[in-house]
């Protein structure tokens, strides 16, 4: 057993050890069916603090042969699977934390040369029969290996993408860096398999894709990879079971990284803290300064910044991802800004309408917070400052102050297009911000007979609330907006509710720019 080379399954072992262990080992299962096949290059991304490196040491203890992988793997899902005795303890294993070589270097160049020799020493440590006849090339010591020995390697690269992100501006090292990896991965027969995780895709460079060979799975496309980017429904309301926490509270938490392949998916950093602490709270964001947002955030690109601000309040916008080009800083236009910030993980991109949202109450409040600085957010600072009062006016019942309050968030937010009911509710959704503590916020409830415009459900750990309906008109009654409400049967929508429900009709006149509202009482 090697650093490098054949480092075990220690790595793995502390993971299952842990108190809370999530068994993702079916992915082992498709990455069995393309070892040693053409299509045997795999690279995964990732946010930050979704398990990546996790991933990299369980798939390293299954194919080490040094490893009893039969041992480890008791009771786990690839242990079922018909290829789980075909590919266990069979490979010699290189794992590298791209990482761990960048942070000492000087240079790339030093960087390379580092990782080079100590991974050098641990095969010729492991192969002393075997004459290398370039030992500054670690493509050279890797098929001198494979010509002694016949025994391919699984290749797996942590961080893949580091110098892309703490060398930002550093093109020409980055060139160097990718024709490193092309060479020492690309069409090379002593590979059995190359897994590389990171957070940021694989970096374009127009012509020279450097390592084309690799079948990507992202944050926009996870494939059959999908299930393991974080923690399914079935997955996380089990580990609220055993922890003795609300599943729904946990969803409205953490939810929102909708793939059609796996279905809901949650944060998993932050319900595993959460779980463990027995309490709600941002706990993925705090691995990370608010800054890393508001830098992308704050970009002087038009129609960016009212983007933002109608994800804040719930809408979705559409993006053209194709233009990004896999790093931090060749971003030229918004949708650039808003496909990195899919990759970071704050937000969720919806691969059948091409667009994305923002995907929890945990997300929603690290955008907040990063709007709460700056002079060009502070119409997003005055609409949550009045939210309170708005929320207050609406349990009193107060038709004046709601409309009053509706009408100061318009005013802030003005400069957003403000010609339909959309946008009349993206206003109120933000205006309603602090609404969120105390309820799940849907934006067109369906009903069975049409949409309700806006429902907030209480939620349960937060005391006895009622709930609210809203429907918004444009250039009609709020009279009219309440008898929908009635003709309709939205209240008969909010299944498993019992209690108040509060009725709000709001209506919006383009010809004399006033808010009107009513507001009725039910019960359930």
């Amino acid at each position: 057993m090697g650093i490098y080379l054949n480092p075990g399954g220690k790595r793995f072992q502390i993971a299952r050890n842990s108190e809370i262990y999530v068994d993702k080992s079916g992915m082992i299962a498709a990455l069995n069916r393309v070892v040693d096949t053409e299509d045997r290059f795999v690279c995964i991304s990732r946010p930050r603090r979704f398990g990546k490196s996790m991933a990299v040491g369980m798939i390293g203890a299954y194919y080490d042969r040094t490893v009893d992988a039969r041992a480890l793997f008791e009771g786990l899902e690839i242990a079922e699977d018909p290829s789980f005795d075909t590919y266990r303890g069979q490979f010699d294993v290189l794992r590298i934390n791209m990482q761990d070589f960048l942070s000492p270097a000087k240079s790339i160049e030093d960087m390379i040369a580092g990782l080079t020799k100590k991974l050098g020493m641990d095969l010729k440590r492991a192969y002393p029969e075997t004459d290398f006849f370039d030992e500054t090339r670690l493509t050279d010591i890797l098929e001198n290996v494979y010509a002694d020995t016949g025994r391919s390697f699984i290749i797996l690269i942590d961080e893949w993408d580091c110098i892309f992100r703490e060398y930002k501006e550093a093109a020409e090292a980055q060139r160097q860096y990718l024709d490193f990896l092309r060479n020492l991965l690309k069409d090379k027969e002593y590979i059995a398999l190359a897994y590389m995780t990171g957070i940021l895709p694989i970096k374009k460079y127009g012509t020279h894709s450097a390592l084309n060979m690799f079948t990507e799975y992202s944050m926009e496309d996870a494939g059959e990879f999908a299930p393991y980017v974080g923690f399914s429904d079935a997955e996380t309301q089990t580990l609220c079971e055993h922890s003795g926490m609300d599943f729904a509270e946990c969803r409205a938490w953490y939810d929102g990284y909708y793939m059609p392949e796996a279905g809901h998916l949650y944060n998993p950093k932050s319900v595993v803290e959460a779980m463990r602490r027995k309490k709600y709270g941002s706990y993925w964001i705090r691995t990370e300064t608010f800054e890393a947002l508001k830098i992308y955030i704050d970009m002087n690109f038009d129609g960016l910044r009212d983007t933002i601000i109608r994800l804040m309040g719930g809408e979705r916008a559409s993006v053209n991802t194709q233009t990004f080009q896999n790093d931090m800083t060749s971003l030229a236009s918004v949708d650039d800004v808003l496909t990195l910030l899919v990759h970071l993980g704050y937000l969720t991109y919806d691969e059948g309408t091409k667009e994305v949202r923002i995907p929890n109450a945990e997300i929603l409040g690290e955008f907040v917070t990063a709007t709460k600085r700056g002079e060009q957010w502070s119409i997003v600072q005055k609409a949550l400052e009045e939210s309170d009062k708005l929320l207050e006016a609406i349990l009193a019942g107060d038709e004046e102050k709601v409309a009053e309050g509706i009408e100061r968030a318009h005013m802030e937010t003005s400069h957003i297009k403000y010609n339909d009911e959309n946008a009349l509710s993206c206003t109120l959704s933000l205006a309603l911000y602090t609404a969120r503590k105390h309820y799940n916020v849907l934006r067109e409830l369906p009903t069975g007979k049409g949409f309700a415009d806006l429902a907030f459900l209480p939620r349960p750990m937060h005391g006895v609330r009622p709930a609210i309906l809203v429907e918004l008109k444009w250039d009609e009654s709020a009279e009219t907006a309440i008898r929908q409400i009635h003709e309709k049967k939205y209240v008969a929508a909010l299944e498993g509710f019992a209690g108040e429900v509060i009725l709000v009709g709001v209506s919006y006149d383009k010809k004399t720019r006033k808010h009107t509202c009513r507001i009725e009482k039910a019960m359930l």
